[in-house]
């Protein structure tokens, strides 16, 4: 009966410390259409447009 309790303790345990480490990442929506962006004119000289972007931040874009 021992024997059987600890072998079940165990199985437990690594099965346990096995799981912890499995991270299930969520499903994400497509991203966004991108926006039609009119660009202004550099402020200074050398400087360049850059395009934006979208960013997934929580459960969002």
């Amino acid at each position: 009966m021992k024997t059987k309790a600890s072998l079940m303790l165990t199985s437990a345990l690594a099965a346990g410390v096995l799981l912890s480490g499995c991270v299930v990442e969520p499903a994400r929506p497509p991203e966004p259409a991108p926006v039609a962006e009119v660009v202004p004119p550099p402020p200074a000289q050398g400087y360049r447009w850059v395009k934006g972007h979208y960013q997934w931040e929580g459960n969002h874009w």
